[in-house]
């Protein structure tokens, strides 16, 4: 195959086939790749192409996406907080509601904003991947504001279309993810609440 664009600055995409101009190869941008589809006067890649059995689905930053749930999870055990009563004007015992605000908690908050950040860096970062690697129009990354798991399923829907009996494992591993973080949480919101009870049955007793 004559090789084109080898050793050259051009950027991924469709372009003619340099053994065959009735149809148009995918260039990765340092080598032409097996993606095949057909040429027409106004070409343009809206249908789906498959991949190669080689062409790999699966990188770092989609793992990243489904598993760093699992690092709130972590940071919510650290989170201990320790509960304060008050006599109101009126004599009455009650606790204090800012008795919660702790260094674990605001680390918590911050955390959180920076885990959704870093989701939606890892999208962008997949989305391009998976571009480079010949997948027409991957699912976009933009979804990712709404929710990682409308980003996991919408790629995996793209992804089974274009590699068929691949792309499963990530939604997979997602849903394992959420299910062990309902857990914890609802380990942790037990334990949350007998400490609320115990506290308020020692101020009664007392």
């Amino acid at each position: 195959m004559t090789q084109g664009y080898s050793g050259s600055t051009t950027p991924p995409g469709w372009y003619p086939d340099p053994s065959n101009p009735q149809q148009m190869r995918w260039w990765d941008g340092v080598q032409w790749t097996p993606h095949l589809a057909p040429a027409h006067p106004q070409f343009m890649p809206l249908q789906r192409v498959l991949i190669s059995n080689q062409t790999p689905v699966y990188n770092p930053f989609i793992w990243a996406i489904v598993l760093i749930p699992l690092v709130s999870v972590l940071l919510l055990l650290t989170w201990q907080p320790e509960f304060r009563l008050i006599t109101t004007r009126s004599g009455a015992t009650t606790l204090d509601p800012t008795s919660i605000y702790s260094p674990g908690y605001f680390l918590l908050q911050i955390s959180s904003f920076v885990i959704w950040a870093a989701t939606i860096l890892f999208a962008y970062l997949d989305y391009q991947r998976l571009a480079k690697s010949g997948v027409i129009r991957p699912f976009h990354w933009a979804w990712c504001f709404l929710s990682p798991l409308v980003y996991v399923i919408g790629r995996t829907v793209i992804v089974r279309k274009v590699a068929l009996d691949r792309g499963l494992a990530p939604i997979w591993v997602m849903i394992g993810t959420i299910v062990v973080s309902f857990i914890v949480f609802g380990i942790w919101m037990a334990n949350f609440f007998n400490q609320i009870y115990s506290q308020i049955g020692y101020s009664i007793n007392a």
